[in-house]
């Protein structure tokens, strides 16, 4: 399948909470992150195009003082997660402030994993055996 992000995503080595708004209730935890959307590890499945207003608890961040931030978005994609009992929930962010856009910034700065690619042979799909 092809990747069809704007933005590439970032994992997230802080796990922070992510509640419906209206409904009162715990989706799951913040995966991974960028200024477009998010992918939230849950244990429901929620219906693609489903809209609701999400908030998201924040890690410590030097220099913001805010907990939280509140955000209208859009389930994108609704996947079962290598663990079957979960779900990898992609959501998309329909509208953010300026602040929020900054917000974001610094915990992808601060949170984010950063991996460096292992220097493995090719896997054997990846050679061109045609030659």
């Amino acid at each position: 399948m092809q990747e069809r992000r704007k933005l590439p995503r970032k994992d997230l080595m802080s796990y922070s909470q992510v509640f419906d708004v209206h409904e009162g209730y715990l989706i799951g935890y913040l995966g991974d992150l960028n200024e477009l959307g998010a992918m939230v590890i849950s244990d429901l499945e929620l219906q693609a195009d489903k809209e609701m207003i999400v908030q998201i608890q924040l890690p410590e961040l030097k220099d913001f003082s805010e907990e939280t931030i509140t955000v209208p978005v859009r389930v994108a994609w609704c996947k079962t997660d290598l663990s079957p009992e979960y779900f990898n929930v992609g959501m998309e962010f329909k509208r953010l402030t300026g602040r929020q856009r900054e917000i974001i910034r610094a915990i992808l700065e601060n949170y984010e994993f950063r991996r460096q690619k292992p220097d493995y042979p090719p896997h054997p799909n990846e050679l061109n055996l045609a030659e």
